[in-house]
């Protein structure tokens, strides 16, 4: 069948098709391992803290390596990492899976391999959300972030329903195995591509400064955390469902394996059904509308499922709550694509990666407690509240996502000529630049220069500030710090985007003439 434009679009770019398809083999394992594993421990006793520290065992790592993670990608050759990350993979499921066959794999022992599952997943993240915008054009980047969400949710329809036929009648060791050839399979996706060269970085960054600029990066710009606080609003009491299904499936609605199974798969269609309706909602609805209305059909369904135990009334709710969920994940996940200059990608979104896998930990950490201790209808009461709660926040926090803006690099800085030359860890070093401002022009300047602000700390300043000369009131004086000389040389070379190039040139426009730039390094004295 020949795919259309529209949401489908990028599946038409071969070097996509063979990685979101890997990448479904991927996710497809991966639940199946989840479910095999929550299987293992919901006959434990207190199969509620069990179930949810399986979750948090996939998730918390995350917490623990995501932003090194991200900065190792934003650092190295992407693909190699990758490929690299899935061959570790393979084998620490291979060793799962021999262990489970031979009976040897106490609860204990299989949240360490579920540890180190979730560590491989932490590094695969960012660096694969990171290549997205290398293999799709810019407009397709809205359709390949839907994308990449009707991948993860088909394979939570069809991981999770495979996975418990599969350990209803084979047992657990067989789906692990899976999971082991899952990641054999991406693996042999990354050898087939042939990634373009890509332009030189220059020398390579050390790690510690590195980390920091891409947590800098975050900190100031208002776009990106206001995405981030929005996840964390949704995901926290979201992730009740996604915690605390298996204990619904067994002791609410009184489902075995395959039934629990069918639940996952109600999530998965919802989802499904998301993506294709994306493309519409993304023209019908504002962001903030598409925040309200996902919300309060996933705190409906919470409810739902709270209040109403009867599985014909909650598998409809889970499929609305799986299209909720795609539609909002969907939304912000194409957001931080499309601000994200990409000398940060990779960075940002492993905070990205932090903040909704964290959000999911906590959650099933704090979801699986409450429900031991309070009971199912308690619990999922309380997040439909919590989520609702969210939503009074929108007016307040909205989100403004500025897609048209231009975050491709520009190097448009003269280069710096001084009379002697500063080794790179020299710092910190302290950059003037002097505007004569005409009277008329005086409060538009200083209202264009606190772009200049975000410009200047996110590529790299530490402190910024903007003086008036008490004797020239018509001088403006702008100064900002850098800790080493090697980190401004990278505002020169290519931090700076369009969008920045744009703010600076609107801010010159307004004075009589360019500035005039001084550089003053640090001394030993």
């Amino acid at each position: 069948m020949t795919i259309t434009a529209g949401p489908w679009a990028p599946l038409r770019n071969p070097v996509f098709r063979l990685l979101w398809l890997a990448v479904l083999a991927g996710n497809a394992g991966t639940w199946m391992q989840t479910v095999g594993a929550q299987w293992l421990v919901v006959q434990e006793p207190d199969p509620a803290t069990w179930t949810s520290l399986v979750q948090a065992a996939t998730t918390l790592p995350v917490l623990m390596f995501a932003l090194p993670a991200g900065t190792l990608a934003d650092a190295l050759d992407r693909r190699r990492l990758l490929l690299a990350v899935q061959i570790g993979l393979f084998l620490v499921a291979a060793t799962l899976t021999a262990l489970a066959a031979l009976d040897h794999l106490p609860p204990a022992l299989l949240l360490i391999f579920t540890f180190l599952l979730g560590c491989g997943q932490a590094l695969t993240l960012p660096s694969w959300q990171a290549v997205i915008p290398e293999v799709v054009p810019h407009d397709e980047l809205p359709a390949a972030s839907a994308l990449g969400a009707v991948n993860t949710n088909l394979a939570r329809s069809a991981g999770p329903a495979i996975g418990g036929l599969l350990v209803a009648q084979f047992g657990s060791a067989l789906v692990f195995g899976l999971n082991a050839l899952s990641f054999a399979i991406f693996a042999f996706a990354l050898i087939r591509w042939r990634r373009d060269p890509q332009p030189p970085t220059g020398h390579p960054e050390r790690f510690g400064s590195a980390l920091r600029a891409g947590g800098r990066y975050v900190r100031w710009s208002p776009v990106v955390r206001r995405i981030l606080g929005r996840v964390a609003l949704f995901v926290l009491p979201g992730s009740a469902i996604w915690a605390l299904l298996p204990v619904v499936a067994r002791q609410e609605l009184g489902l075995g394996a395959q039934g629990y199974g069918v639940l996952l798969a109600a999530l998965g269609v919802g989802a499904i059904a998301g993506a294709l309706l994306m493309p519409r909602a993304r023209r019908i609805l504002r962001t903030d509308q598409m925040i309200v209305g996902t919300g309060l059909v996933y705190g409906a369904a919470l409810a739902v499922i709270a209040f109403v135990p009867n599985r014909f009334a909650v598998v409809p709710m889970l499929v609305a709550a799986g299209l909720a969920w795609m539609m909002l994940v969907s939304r912000m996940n194409a957001a931080m694509q499309l601000a994200l200059p990409n000398w940060v990608r990779a960075r940002a979104l492993a905070i990205y990666q932090l903040v909704f896998a964290g959000g999911q930990a906590l959650g099933a950490l704090i979801w699986g407690q409450f429900a031991s201790a309070f009971g199912l209808v308690a619990t999922f009461a309380t997040a439909a509240v919590l989520m609702a709660a969210g939503l009074c926040t929108v007016r307040l926090w909205p989100v403004h996502t500025h897609e048209d803006e231009d975050h491709s690099p520009a190097v448009y800085w003269p280069e710096p000529h001084l009379l002697f030359q500063p080794n790179l860890e020299d710092g910190p070093v302290l950059v003037s630049a002097t505007y004569e401002v005409p009277q008329d022009n005086i409060a538009a300047f200083t209202t264009a220069m606190r772009r200049v602000r975000g410009s200047r700390m996110r590529t790299g300043a530490s402190q910024w500030g903007l003086f008036r000369d008490g004797t020239q009131p018509d001088t403006f004086v702008e100064v900002y710090l850098v800790p080493t000389w090697d980190v401004h040389l990278r505002q020169h070379e290519g931090r700076l985007t369009e969008s920045d190039e744009q703010a600076e040139q609107h801010a010159i426009s307004l004075a009589k003439a360019p500035p005039r730039v001084t550089h003053l390094l640090a001394t030993d004295s």
